[in-house]
C-alpha cells in the first residue's frame, strides 16, 4: 500500500472539522478536491472513513484508528516545518564551531560577539584543541567548519580558505640584552635556550620544519602548552621564544621584551577556515562564515 501524504493530511483535516467545507478552506482547497482525496484514501484503504450528513460528517471506527496517528504525523511535520523558517530566519538553531586555541582567543572572539548580537536566538558550541585535533573533529563531522593556523597536516577533502596573515618572531628579555639589535640565524638561536610550543601543535611543526631546513633539529629549553604563554615565559628570561608578533607587540612596547631579527625570517603563516566537502554548512553557518575577512597575501 502506498498512499501520499497529502492524502493523510486532507483526512486530518476533515477528521479534526468532522465538515468537508471546513476542512477544504483551510486547506486552501475546494469542497470537490477534498471529497475526491476522501474517496481516493477510502478505496485504497478499503474502507469506510465518514458518515456523511447534513451537518458533516462522521468518523467511521477505522477511521477513529486511523485519526491519532494522522493527527501525530501531521503535528510533527508542522513541527519541523517551524524549525526550518526559524532556522532560515535565524530566530533558533546551533553553530558549531571548530577553533585552535590560537585562533579562539586571539582571532575568532570579536565575531562571535558580532555574530551573537545580530542572532541572539542562535546557540554557540565551540571545540576548541591544537590543529591537528580540530581537524579530526571536523573530519568525524562534529562541528561544522574550523579556524586553525597553517600550515595544515592534511587537507584532503578539505575547503581552505586564508582569513588572514601572521609573522612569527623571535623576542628575549633582559637577560639576553646582549643580543639586542644582532640578526641572528637560527643555528645561531640553537645555541641558546629556546621556548616553545609542545608537541602536537602546527605551531611546533612549523618551527621544526623550519630548524630541519637549516640543518639543525628543535630542541627547546621551555615548552607551554599555549601561546599565549611564550611571551611572558620569555619576559621572565626562562629563554628565547618563538611567538606571533601580535602575541607580544605589547611587551615589545612596554619595554618587557624585545625581539630578535632573523638572517632569514620564516615565511608568514595563515589564520584559515577549513571546512569539509562530505559534510553541508548550515544557513547559520553560512551567515557567520560571512563575518570573515578575506587574506590579501
Amino acid at each position: 500500500m502506498s498512499v501520499s501524504l497529502e492524502y493523510y493530511k486532507i483526512f486530518y483535516y476533515v477528521a479534526r472539522y468532522k465538515n468537508i467545507t471546513a476542512a477544504a478552506k483551510a486547506l486552501f482547497l475546494s469542497q470537490p478536491t477534498v471529497s475526491h482525496y476522501i474517496r481516493g484514501l477510502e478505496e485504497e484503504l478499503g474502507v469506510p472513513l465518514f458518515v456523511r450528513g447534513k451537518n458533516g460528517v462522521v468518523l467511521t471506527p477505522e477511521a477513529e484508528l486511523l485519526f491519532p496517528h494522522a493527527k501525530r504525523a501531521c503535528e510533527e511535520i508542522r513541527a519541523a516545518e517551524e524549525l526550518l523558517e526559524s532556522a532560515k530566519s535565524l530566530t533558533a538553531g546551533k553553530l558549531q564551531i571548530g577553533a585552535s586555541e590560537m585562533t579562539l582567543h586571539n582571532f575568532l572572539l570579536p565575531y562571535l560577539e558580532q555574530f551573537k548580537n545580530r542572532y541572539p536566538a542562535l546557540k554557540l558550541k565551540i571545540s576548541s584543541s591544537t590543529t591537528p585535533g580540530i581537524l579530526n573533529v571536523l573530519r568525524e563531522g562534529a562541528v561544522e567548519f574550523a579556524i586553525v593556523i597553517s600550515p595544515l597536516p592534511d587537507t584532503e577533502g578539505f575547503s581552505v580558505t586564508p582569513l588572514a596573515a601572521f609573522q612569527d618572531i623571535v623576542i628575549a628579555g633582559s637577560r639576553f640584552r646582549e643580543l639586542q639589535g644582532r640578526s641572528m640565524s637560527l643555528k645561531e638561536l640553537a645555541a641558546y635556550p629556546l621556548i616553545c610550543l609542545s608537541p602536537g601543535t602546527a605551531t611546533r611543526s612549523f618551527l621544526e620544519q623550519q630548524f630541519l631546513d637549516e640543518g639543525i633539529p628543535l630542541a627547546p629549553d621551555v615548552e607551554p602548552a599555549t601561546t599565549d604563554l611564550v611571551t611572558p615565559l620569555a619576559a621572565h628570561n626562562l629563554g628565547l621564544g618563538f611567538v606571533p608578533e601580535d602575541f607580544a607587540a605589547e611587551a615589545i612596547k612596554n619595554g618587557l621584551v624585545f625581539r630578535i631579527p632573523l638572517k632569514k625570517e620564516p615565511p608568514p603563516r595563515h589564520v584559515c577556515v577549513v571546512s569539509d566537502s562530505s559534510h553541508p554548512i548550515s544557513l547559520a553557518g553560512k551567515q557567520f562564515m560571512e563575518l570573515l575577512p578575506t587574506c590579501d597575501h
